[in-house]
């Protein structure tokens, strides 16, 4: 089934604002303390608890409206249900933070595969936004791949270092900015080996 196009704010709107609340959320519950079920809960393990349908939710009207959901979304939809699950069962919100090291750990695991096998398995997901000759999606998966792994060591590092106030934002701006500043300077590379209808294929742009 085609994915039906939509309104790119609204789009953006719900692929972005989940995250986003999450963190104005936090921000606003931080320092308080619920009681439920006579057991204390902090604020983030409540801000959890709400982001888990919050996202649910989000992905849900996603596919009502584009009438798919990408291998990417169910992923990052079960891992949140699973690892927001035993934070809020567990009352410990270190599992909610390690499924960050996960995702992005998995991401640098599958495309390495595809590596290996001499395969662009991101190809496979963005070759139809990105008309691009095979030497350059080679290149691009290989770049994408190291700034993946070097996003779940930098998260490993700071959830285990610092103060959930800095962990936050650290996750919520700092790594998705990292992988859009990383995917702005590969304008060379798109430049050189983007397929142009106009040209002949096997050509490489000078």
């Amino acid at each position: 089934m085609d994915e039906v196009k939509v309104n790119p704010y609204l789009k953006s709107a719900l692929e972005l604002g989940p995250p986003v609340l999450f963190f104005v959320a936090y921000l606003w519950l931080k320092d308080e303390t619920f009681t439920i079920g006579g057991h204390d809960y902090s604020g983030f393990i409540v801000v959890t608890a709400g982001f888990v349908p919050l996202l649910l939710a989000s992905i849900a009207a996603l596919w009502k409206l584009t009438g798919r959901l990408s291998r990417m979304q169910i992923f990052t939809a079960v891992l949140v249900v699973v690892f927001g699950g035993l934070t809020v069962w567990f009352d410990d919100e270190r599992f909610f933070k390690m499924k960050t090291t996960l995702v992005y750990s998995f991401f640098v695991i599958l495309l390495g595969i595809g590596l290996l096998r001499r395969e662009s398995w991101l190809e496979f997901v963005m070759g139809e936004m990105l008309p691009m000759k095979r030497e350059g999606w080679m290149i691009l998966t290989r770049r994408l791949a190291a700034a993946f792994a070097v996003m779940a060591a930098a998260n490993e590092i700071v959830w285990r270092t610092q103060t959930t106030e800095v962990w936050v934002p650290f996750e919520t701006f700092v790594l998705p900015g990292f992988l859009f500043v990383v995917f702005m300077a590969q304008a060379k590379l798109f430049e050189r080996y983007m397929i142009d209808p106009g040209k002949d294929e096997g050509e490489t742009r000078p």
